[in-house]
């Protein structure tokens, strides 16, 4: 289950200095050790029937605060603890976050560099745009996370296909604000996680990033070194990011591209990062960035002096083509260093990669954590744990 394998760990990080009652969109299973209660909730961003819920529970428990690590729940969320008196960020700047149209506007005015974009309902409106912006363009739906939808055209000629992946993905829902075409950032991405309270922020790492080849931008690995002298370069424009959109309250994911060496903003996320991000900076600096935010939506400032200056590393497991996993398996014994493997695909699924139509949870078979000394030590561990890696799939067309 994705969200076990992603966020146990947060759950578990609150739950060992709060009791923890649930608001989820089945049955809790994996979560039932960490918490002392839950109430049902099929779509959590129904605004009325999450604050039912919030209401049952806040007659039951003196509920202190609220919040989430969803990407699609903050808004909902950030009204829910409104609506309780709760700490957190406004509504509005958690609406700001989701749609990346606002956001560019934001940072354009308040002078946060970004990148040129537009706003397309249509092919027609979408290969103008591209032909204002300049190729190679960036498509990609204004509300969705997880690089879900997001595509690169090189050309006119690409423009076509990738609108449809983009608009695909974009879905027909509420949350549905159209396609983006953007300026296309030439540069190495990284993430800067941030913790910002009562209006002051916090830059507590840098993670660097490997993505897929063009014209995918499926995040393979992440690495993260309490010592990384990046930081100085990208936490002024996180900060400004940050203030730009009114967040005040709660842990922010800032992703920037390096273009000639100075950032340029690609999104603001209003929560903790996935991909075990979170834990990859727990390990390199001792910060609990779950903890953090359960602290924030308690009204308490959180404890941001790292214990710890080492380094962490993940590499994300996609198989090369699309088809059938017939074998996985690890060789030898885990060194002191493999901090844990996790698969959650295995042998008999089938898998679909982007270029198949298939996306992140579709094709990837599981991840493996590094440490070390270094964020060096740590990636070379990684590749060491790599060739021990068996992984077998059977090209097959997929149903």
């Amino acid at each position: 289950m994705e969200a076990e394998a992603y966020r146990a760990s947060c759950l578990q990080s609150v739950a060992a200095v709060y009791d923890v009652v649930l608001i989820t969109s089945e049955e809790p299973s994996w979560e039932v050790p960490y918490i002392c209660d839950c109430v049902v909730v099929p779509d959590p961003t129904d605004l009325a029937a999450l604050s039912a819920a919030g209401r049952v529970l806040a007659e039951r428990y003196d509920v202190a605060g609220v919040f989430t690590w969803t990407e699609w729940y903050l808004v909902p969320v950030a009204r829910l603890a409104r609506r309780l008196g709760l700490t957190t960020t406004a509504p509005e700047a958690m609406q700001a976050c989701r749609n990346k149209a606002t956001a560019r506007s934001l940072f354009a005015r308040h002078g946060v560099p970004s990148a040129a974009s537009i706003s397309v309902r249509s092919l027609p409106e979408a290969a103008d745009a591209a032909e204002g912006i300049g190729y190679p363009v960036v498509v990609k739906p204004a509300a969705r996370a997880a690089s879900l939808g997001v595509i690169r055209a090189d050309t006119p000629e690409q423009l076509p296909a990738a609108y449809e992946f983009a608009d695909q993905a974009a879905g027909r829902g509420p949350e549905n604000t159209g396609v983006l075409v953007e300026e296309y950032l030439d540069g190495p991405e990284v993430s800067v996680e941030c913790v910002t309270y009562r209006g002051e922020t916090t830059v507590v790492a840098v993670t660097r990033k490997t993505l897929s080849p063009p014209p995918f931008f499926e995040e393979l690995a992440h690495t993260v070194d309490a010592a990384d002298p990046l930081l100085r370069t990208v936490a002024p424009a996180a900060r400004a990011a940050i203030r730009a959109l009114g967040v005040t309250d709660g842990v922010s994911h800032v992703e920037m591209r390096l273009v000639d060496g100075r950032p340029r903003l690609v999104e603001v996320n209003g929560r903790i990062a996935g991909d075990m991000i979170g834990h990859l900076v727990r390990l390199a600096t001792g910060i609990d960035l779950a903890r953090a935010a359960a602290d924030i939506a308690c009204g308490k400032a959180p404890d941001l002096v790292p214990p710890r200056s080492s380094a962490a590393a993940i590499r994300l497991l996609y198989p090369e083509t699309s088809g059938t996993l017939t074998h996985l398996s690890f060789e030898g014994p885990c060194p002191p260093w493999l901090e844990r493997i996790h698969f959650h695909h295995h042998p008999g699924d089938r898998l679909l990669l982007p270029v198949d139509g298939g996306h992140l949870f579709t094709a990837r078979i599981g991840y493996l954590i590094t440490t070390g000394p270094t964020g060096e030590t740590a990636d070379a561990r990684a590749r060491s744990a790599l060739d021990r890696l068996e992984a077998r799939v059977e090209p097959a067309p997929i149903t």
